[in-house]
């Protein structure tokens, strides 16, 4: 009952100095004591555990039964072989199953979310889940509670508690409130702060006072017990042919056995027969190893500073066809310089190096600037916004260092910035009465001051007066200077919130400057090549948004930005109609960012919206890829995000759209290749049948090339480096087929040639016999020997004809024969394992094959060739078509 305790009490039970918190000794202790601050989840599968269900599956139920057959009627070999090969599918699918959950598990890691605590004096952000009882943890908007917390200071402090208590607005917290009712629920507990609630407005301190399952969320956690798996949309479209083809498989696998039948063959060597063409021709794994791929390049992208949250965020990306992007820090170094200070009449430029003197204008205009900040500058250091940071290192230029200016000046009230307002203040002591300092956006403050500082006195607002500022303002907006102006009013008594910005007195106002990132032109134009629309959406003045738009090669004039109260004005539909025409949005609010979204689905584009504060959440969940800013972002704005990039840079998004094309594009050549080698595996088996010619597979022999030939060059395609001209194709289409562009002709040429050339290997093998198809008792050397060259031309013709899928245009050569060893190595080791099957005697024996000679080797190899030329040459065909 930590509600109903005063503060002090708290502090003397947790054993704390609020100012100081706790010591790093203290906490290992209690980390100990209390274990890590995270709800338990589900307990983690064991290997034997996943290895069990790797066994759940119709096909392995019917292989199994299928090696008990064979060991009733003493086929003992074939039934080790048909054992084998299950325990070893089962093995690579806990392999790939393990190799997806410990991405999945570093990415979480990455995304844990962080606290801001006071510990030995100081105050450090650290893992939320290192939060022990007695942390003194601060809280401003934008943040997650990290535990249950005790308040012990609060400022218009504000929480959106609806995941505790169902109520959607935010409750107001205060932490000097008594309660004394030990029944006082949950929503009514106003000195109290709970775990993954929402910091909306305000700031605070509290002291934890319970951590994971100890907090109200962790008794809620015990009483559920979820076991989500979501699939991408990728995956369920997969999962759905895989389910087609299934069913396509089982009914050639009925037609089979049927024939057979009637063709009086033996049946139960037809049944394994349709057995392990069932288990070879349905691609059961294919999600499994989308599932891999995905995951794989969600890795790839943490180490270019992009977190994807979501799965299907990947399959998005490569889709994007718009990037809006903030301009401060995305675009720009996020490291403000105040280069100009302008009040009535009066223009300086800000030395860069060196101190000045400030005349008394500027003077009040600069101590209402560094007092109506949170930030601190000492040493050349800061911590803040920048924007803040840079108005203190400013006072630093002209001796009025913050830390002198706040001594008799202590702050006693505030009203904390929000993207509408445009406007902060703070009420501070001034003499023996207070001083509203208000900052802010220029046009804003005109429209709350009715005063002007001029000269040392007050005087009336009137409009030319107005004019001059705003010129002033345009001037340097013109300049591509980011213009923040102040005001100031003297009161009696502190004021409540919304009596602060009123009666203002303008001081003046100061232009500075967040220089472009160096390397973001090249990504923009990295952008434009590929068919992407940069955007830049900005809080700032128009013509400074514009000029740095201009320079960066977003847009080419003024006539391509619009402002906030330009998109107001402007009807829905002719916003909607005329969105193309736009490259630069400035001084929009939080409603805008959600409009302009929407206004460029509506043309059909895919959309991707940067954001960092609490207000951007419904723009970042409205676009199709939400990207929150790591380093300035709130809490909020990731938690409503599908990306997070850690460095807070603009290229970083442009890469991870060029990784996100890639992942695709490796999906689709793993899944051409696996539908490919079905394909050919199963007219290999059909045609005979039908046309009752021996069958040139045993069930063993496909239920090797299957496990072989599959799953390691499946794999080692969904890994497969990206192609240089992947960001010169335009933008894919979301509703394209993923069998568009000749990929479904890819497949059925690939497999028909497989198909057809295991056929013609294993009529060649009869023939040097002295046998045909339609022979009748063919004498056993001579099945076994035509047998082999169709079971090495299947496997081989396969583990080539992956490397001609690396790309859909360029030729093997041109993109590098060994760019892929994962490719190549399974390739080598597919091969190598062919030629052990057929060498060794044991194993000869089992798989009833024999060693071939020279001649027949390179038969074999000219026939597994075939697939891989094929492509080529078809590759090259339409290379001359599109250059003619």
């Amino acid at each position: 009952m930590w509600f109903l305790k005063t503060v002090d009490q708290l502090i003397e039970e947790l054993g704390v100095d609020p100012r100081r918190g706790l010591s790093a000794a203290e906490v290992e202790v209690r980390l100990k004591k209390f274990g890590p601050n995270a709800l338990k989840g589900k307990p983690k599968k064991s290997l034997l555990a996943l290895f069990v269900a790797q066994l759940k599956d119709m096909l392995i139920y019917v292989l199994l039964a299928a090696a008990i057959v064979t060991i009733i009627i003493g086929e003992y070999t074939d039934a080790v072989i048909i054992v084998c090969v299950v325990l070893l599918n089962a093995v690579i699918g806990v392999f790939q199953e393990q190799k997806a959950g410990k991405a999945l598990e570093a990415l979480q890691q990455m995304t844990t979310p962080k606290a801001l605590v006071r510990r030995d004096g100081e105050i450090r952000e650290i893992n939320a889940k290192d939060v022990v009882p007695g942390d003194v943890v601060i809280l401003d908007a934008g943040r997650y509670i990290p535990a249950d917390l005790r308040l012990t200071e609060s400022a218009n402090l504000q929480i959106e508690e609806s995941a505790l208590t169902g109520e959607s607005v935010p409750s107001e917290k205060d932490a000097s409130a008594r309660i004394d009712d030990d029944q006082t629920p949950i929503g009514d507990q106003k000195n109290c702060a709970f775990m993954t609630t929402l910091v909306t407005y305000g700031r605070g301190e509290g002291i934890a006072v319970a951590t994971g399952m100890a907090t109200e969320m962790g008794k809620i956690a015990k009483e559920l017990d979820a076991d989500e798996e979501t699939l991408t949309p990728l995956q369920k479209k997969l999962a759905e042919l895989g389910k087609s083809l299934s069913v396509i498989a089982l009914v050639i696998c009925l037609v089979i056995f049927i024939v057979a039948l009637i063709q009086r063959r033996n049946l139960f060597e037809m049944f394994l027969t349709a057995i392990s063409l069932a288990v070879a021709a349905i691609p059961e794994g294919l999600p499994a190893i989308v599932a891999i791929v995905l995951a794989l390049g969600v890795t790839r992208m943490s180490r270019i500073h992009a977190i994807v949250k979501r799965l299907p965020a990947v399959e998005t990306l490569g889709a994007v066809s718009v990037i809006c992007s903030d301009k401060t820090g995305t675009l720009t170094q996020n490291k403000m310089t105040v280069q100009k200070i302008y009040t009535f009449g009066h223009l300086r430029v800000v030395p860069q190096e060196g101190t000045a003197t400030a005349d008394p204008n500027e003077k009040e205009l600069l101590t209402t600037l560094i007092l109506c900040t949170d930030a601190t500058y000492e040493n050349g250091e800061g911590t803040g916004d920048p924007t803040e940071i840079a108005l203190v290192a400013l006072g630093e230029i002209y001796h009025l260092e913050k830390k002198k200016l706040v001594i008799g000046r202590e702050r006693q009230a505030e009203r904390p910035f929000d993207s509408d307002r445009k406007l902060m203040s703070t009420v501070n002591r001034h003499g023996k009465n207070f001083r509203v300092h208000t900052k802010g956006a220029i046009d804003n403050l005109l429209n709350h001051a009715n005063r002007a500082w001029i000269d040392g006195k007050i005087v009336p607002l009137n409009e030319e007066i107005a004019a001059d500022f705003l010129k002033a303002a345009e001037a340097m907006s013109d300049q591509a200077l980011r213009v923040i102006g102040a005001a100031f009013k003297d009161t009696e008594t502190t004021l409540a919130p919304e009596q602060m910005e009123s009666d203002l007195i303008l001081a003046g106002l100061v232009g500075m400057i967040d220089p472009p990132r160096l390397e973001v032109k090249d990504a923009i134009q990295d952008a434009k090549q590929a068919g992407i629309t940069p955007v830049m959406i900005t809080g700032d003045h128009q013509h400074t948004a514009a000029a740095i738009a201009i320079d960066l090669g977003i847009a080419t004039s003024l006539e391509q930005s619009l402002s906030g109260r330009e998109i107001d004005a402007m009807p829905e539909a002719e916003f909607y109609e005329k969105i193309d025409r736009y490259r630069v949005f400035a001084r929009v609010s939080p409603e805008h960012k959600v409009k302009i979204v929407k206004a460029f689905q509506s043309q059909g584009k895919v959309v991707s919206m940067t954001g960092d504060g609490v207000n951007d959440a419904p723009s970042l969940k409205r676009a199709d890829i939400g990207v929150a800013m790591g380093i300035t972002g709130t809490d909020v704005s990731k938690g409503a995000s599908d990306m997070i990039l850690t460095d807070d840079n603009f290229t970083t998004i442009v890469a991870a759209v060029e990784e996100g094309r890639t992942i695709y594009h490796n999906i689709r050549k793993t899944v051409i290749f696996l539908l490919s080698c079905n394909f050919g595996e199963i007219l290999a088996i059909f045609l005979p049948i039908v046309f009752f010619w021996p069958v040139p597979l045993l069930p063993t022999q496909i239920l090797w090339i299957n496990l072989i030939t599959d799953s390691l060059p499946a794999i080692a395609l969904g890994v497969d480096p990206g192609d240089k001209k992947v960001m010169q194709e335009r933008p894919r289409d979301p509703k394209e087929s993923f069998f568009a562009h000749g990929a479904a002709f890819q497949a059925i040429i690939g497999g028909l040639l497989i198909g057809v050339l295991t056929l013609l290997a294993f009529t060649y093998g009869l023939s040097t016999r002295g046998y045909g198809l339609y022979s009748s008792h063919i004498a056993a050397g001579a099945l076994n020997e035509a047998e082999t060259m169709a079971f090495v031309v299947l496997a081989v013709s396969q583990l080539f004809y992956s490397l001609s899928l690396r790309s859909q245009h360029e030729s093997l050569l041109k993109k590098g024969l060994f760019s892929n060893f994962y490719l190549i190595g399974a390739v080598a080791v597919g091969i190598l394992l062919q030629i052990l099957v057929i060498s060794l005697p044991f194993l000869a024996r089992a798989f009833h094959v024999q060693p071939l000679n020279f001649r027949e080797w390179l038969l074999v190899i000219i026939f597994a060739l075939i697939p891989l030329l094929a492509n080529e040459s078809i590759k090259a065909i339409r290379r001359m078509k599109k250059e003619r």
